[in-house]
């Protein structure tokens, strides 16, 4: 099977790296990276090294190019960017796409098959969700700092059944993944958990801790978290039970001075998933008659800063 990772990030350089190691030298699978700059001179060059709590390793994938025409028809690609980078990053890959190629968006949001499906006109759109604290240390090495690393993916409509050979060629490169019976609501569950968060600690500037032991601050993530979910269930997802509280509770076992990746890509003057997390629910809100104030008013803030 040829596999692409594109977008050699965090996440995909987490999950690029595993697979990489795994199969490249084996002949079972080719395996593609897609990136740029510096970091892919590094990789082609050196290889990809992938440091984690628990181990250490380079691996060098089949090619890595920013080039995507160069790898040819393609039968499974994982979508790595971040949510501002994905509607640039789709046509990249357009040429490498044929009728039973498999496409992965392991993107934050929850629209993104939705967003590839308006691009890309053939081919298997998935969606997926993973669970990771990754970062690129300096070109060529990614370092996985926290996280289950768990990868959840899944078609949105139909049976997952079909697809149990992309688990286990996942699962046999020592990827913590599994295959979804409902990827919409695994989706929207990590959604609820990360995206109200994310916009309020990039307003606030705070750490985590910080923003839970204050109670004002603890109502207005809690109001943000009903407010996506309130659009989940007007979409007809069928969230599981208590899971504001639970999300909330996930949140209180954060280390006191965690930040999130919105908040320091503000802090670095980065560009950041405003729209993933925040303008999303804004737009949606307004088109299903559901309303958002609490978003409109971060969205306000970290449009006006």
């Amino acid at each position: 099977m040829k596999i692409a990772v594109l977008g050699i990030g965090g996440v995909g350089g987490y999950y690029g790296g595993k697979l990489a190691l795994a199969y490249a030298s084996s002949g079972e699978h080719e395996i593609s990276f897609i990136a740029r700059g510096e970091h892919l001179r590094v990789i082609q060059e050196k290889g990809l090294t992938l440091i984690t709590p628990t181990e250490s390793f380079t691996a060098m994938p089949n090619m890595a190019t920013d080039n995507p025409e160069e790898m040819g028809p393609l039968d499974l690609i994982l979508i790595c960017v971040k949510g501002y980078g994905l509607d640039d990053a789709i046509p990249l890959i357009r040429s490498t796409i044929h009728a039973d190629s498999i496409v992965i968006p392991l993107s934050n949001g929850v629209d993104n098959a939705e967003r590839i499906r308006k691009v890309l006109k053939k081919g298997i759109i998935m969606n997926g969700c993973v669970y990771i604290s990754s970062h690129i240390e300096k070109p060529g090495v990614i370092e996985q700092t926290g996280g289950s690393c768990k990868l959840l993916f899944g078609p949105e409509n139909g049976s997952s059944a079909v697809y149990q050979n992309i688990e286990d060629i996942l699962v046999n490169a020592d990827i913590n993944a599994s295959l979804s019976e409902n990827i919409s609501v695994d989706v929207w569950t990590k959604y609820i958990f990360i995206g109200p968060m994310a916009g309020l600690s990039s307003v606030l500037q705070l750490p985590i801790g910080s923003i839970m032991e204050d109670p004002k601050n603890r109502a207005t993530l809690e109001g943000l978290m009903k407010e996506v979910a309130s659009i989940a269930v007007a979409q007809g997802i069928d969230l599981p039970d208590g899971i504001i509280s639970s999300s909330l509770a996930m949140t209180d076992n954060f280390p006191y001075n965690t930040k999130t990746s919105m908040q320091l890509d503000r802090e670095r003057g980065n560009p950041m998933e405003t729209d993933t997390f925040i303008g999303y629910i804004v737009e949606r809100g307004k088109s299903l008659g559901v309303e958002t104030p609490l978003h409109e008013k971060i969205l306000s803030a970290l449009i006006d800063r």
